[in-house]
C-alpha cells in the first residue's frame, strides 16, 4: 500500500515538492521501497495549475488534517498562525507531520514535541534549516557519537548575497539589498533576513539539536547587518579576515552561548569561501573535529529535497510498521545534561574594533591602555592616514580572545575620550578552528 500525502501550502516550496514527487516518483519508491502518493493539497490562497490540477484540492487546510486517508501531512504555509493549529490538529488526529517551518519550530517546537510524543507520532523538520543541506540529519545521526564543542554557520542566504556584493564590489548595503529584492532573495520587507531574526530561529534548532537542550528563541543575541560599512569589508580583508552574518552556538565552561552577529573569519576558512545565497554550517565534534556542510540554503527544489527526505524516512518506517522516536530538543548526545543559555556579556571571542581617533601623538598610547587595563591584549593594529581636511584617522585593532563584558567596558572608556569621535565601530572575530 502506498503512504499517502497530504500537503498544505502551494508557494514556492510547496509547488516544488509537487513537482520533484511527480517527476522523481519511481525512484522515491525504489529507495523507500513504498510508493509515495500526494492524495490530497489545501491552500487557502493558491490555485491549481498544471503540475497540481489532478490532485483532489480544498481551501481547507485543516480538512487535509484530519483526512482519514492522509498518513502525512506536510506543512508548508509558514510562519505561526495558523500552521501551529494546523500541526497540532495532525498530530491530534495521528498523522506524521513534515515541516519546513522554521519560526514555527523555533518559537512553538517544545509544544509540538510534547504533542508529537504523547500521540505517538514523528514531526520531521530537516528543510527549517539551510535549505537543501541535511544539517538536521547530520546532527542527530552522523555526528551522534560526538560530544559537540561548537557550531557556526551562514544561514541566511540574502545576508550572504549582501556581505558578499560588499565585498566583491566595493558596494554599499542599500544598494545591494535593492538589487537582493529585485532577484527575488529579500522580501519586500527584509526585517527577518537583514536584521537576522531568521538566523536566529535556525540557530536555535540547531543548538537544540547539537547540545539536547530545550528550544530557547528568547535567548538568542541577535545583530543584523544594517550597520556594516564598506570600509569596515576593506579593513578586514587587509588584515586577512572577511565579514560574514554568523549564528554561533558554542559551549564555554559556564553553558552555552547563542548568538546571530556579523562575524570576522579568516579568509583561508572554508566558511569564508562560500559567497551569494549559498549557506554553510561548520560543526566542531570532540571524535570528528571540523566539519563543513555547504549547499543552497533555499529555493523552491533544494528545499523540496529536504521535505521529500523526511516524507521518505518516515514512510520507510510506516511499511515497517514502526515509529521513530521524534526528533526532539532534549534527545540529543547531551540529553540530560543541564546547559545554561548564556547573556552576551559571557560570551568570548577575538574583536575588531575601528576607532575614529585625532592624529596626534600619544593617542595609540592611550587606546592600549585602556584595553590592557580590562585585560585586553591587541593582536594586530592598522593607522591610517587622515583624509584631506580632517584631523580625525581611523585606528583599526584586532584584539586577543576575551570576554565580552571587558571589551564592552573599555570601549565606553575609550568613547569618553577626547581624542576620539564619534562611536567605536566594534565587530566579533571567529577563529573557527579552535577547541
Amino acid at each position: 500500500m502506498p503512504v499517502k500525502v497530504g500537503l498544505c501550502g502551494l508557494g514556492t516550496v510547496g509547488r516544488g515538492t509537487v513537482r520533484v514527487l511527480s517527476r522523481n516518483a519511481a525512484v522515491l519508491a525504489h529507495r523507500s521501497g513504498v510508493g509515495i502518493e500526494l492524495v490530497q493539497i489545501g491552500a487557502r490562497n493558491a490555485v491549481p495549475d498544471a503540475d497540481t490540477g489532478a490532485i483532489p484540492f480544498t481551501r481547507d487546510i485543516f480538512a487535509v488534517a484530519t483526512n482519514p486517508e492522509v498518513d502525512i501531512l506536510v506543512e508548508l504555509i509558514g510562519g505561526i498562525e495558523p500552521a501551529r493549529e494546523l500541526v497540532l490538529t495532525a498530530i491530534a488526529n495521528g498523522k506524521q507531520v513534515v515541516t519546513a517551518n522554521k519560526a514555527l519550530i523555533a518559537t512553538c517546537g517544545n509544544e509540538i514535541f510534547a504533542a508529537a510524543r504523547a500521540r505517538g507520532v514523528t514531526v520531521a523538520y530537516e528543510a527549517s534549516v539551510a535549505g537543501g543541506i541535511p544539517i538536521i540529519k547530520a546532527l542527530r545521526e552522523g555526528l551522534a557519537a560526538n560530544r559537540i564543542r561548537w557550531l557556526a554557520g551562514i544561514i541566511n542566504g540574502t545576508s550572504n548575497f549582501i556581505l558578499s556584493e560588499m565585498r566583491d564590489k566595493g558596494r554599499q548595503f542599500a544598494d545591494v539589498l535593492a538589487e537582493a529584492q529585485l532577484l527575488g532573495y529579500a522580501e519586500a520587507d527584509p526585517t527577518l533576513d537583514v536584521e537576522g531574526i531568521d538566523a536566529a530561529h535556525k540557530l536555535v534548532i540547531l543548538a537544540a539539536l547539537a547540545f539536547g537542550m530545550p528550544l530557547r528563541p528568547d535567548a538568542v543575541y541577535i545583530e543584523g547587518i544594517t550597520a556594516i560599512q564598506p570600509e569596515d569589508v576593506v579593513y578586514a580583508g587587509e588584515l586577512g579576515y572577511r565579514i560574514k552574518h554568523l549564528g554561533v552556538a558554542r559551549r564555554n565552561g559556564e553553558g552555552i552561548e547563542l548568538r546571530v552577529h556579523p562575524t570576522l573569519v579568516p579568509e583561508r576558512s572554508l566558511i569564508a569561501q562560500v559567497h551569494g545565497v549559498m549557506n554553510a554550517i561548520m560543526v566542531k565534534g570532540d571524535a570528528v573535529g571540523a566539519t563543513l556542510y555547504c549547499g543552497p540554503g533555499a529555493g523552491a527544489e533544494p528545499t523540496a529535497s529536504a521535505v521529500i527526505a523526511d516524507i521518505l524516512d518516515i514512510a520507510r518506517r510506516l511499511d515497517g510498521g514502526g515509529r521513530d522516536a521524534t526528533p526532539v530538543p532534549g534527545g540529543g548526545p547531551d540529553a540530560g545534561e543541564p546547559l545554561a543559555v548564556l547573556d552576551i556579556a559571557a560570551a568570548e571571542s577575538a574583536h575588531y574594533l575601528r576607532v575614529s581617533a585625532l592624529d596626534k601623538p600619544g593617542v595609540l598610547s592611550q587606546l592600549a591602555q585602556i584595553l590592557s587595563a580590562h585585560g585586553i591584549s591587541i593582536e594586530a593594529i592598522i593607522q591610517k592616514e587622515p583624509a584631506p581636511g580632517q584631523d580625525h584617522v581611523p585606528l583599526i585593532m584586532l584584539t586577543n580572545r576575551t570576554r565580552e563584558s571587558e571589551v564592552r567596558a573599555a570601549i565606553g572608556a575609550i568613547e569618553r575620550l577626547e581624542s576620539v569621535s564619534g562611536p567605536v565601530v566594534h565587530l566579533r572575530k571567529e577563529a573557527l578552528d579552535d577547541a
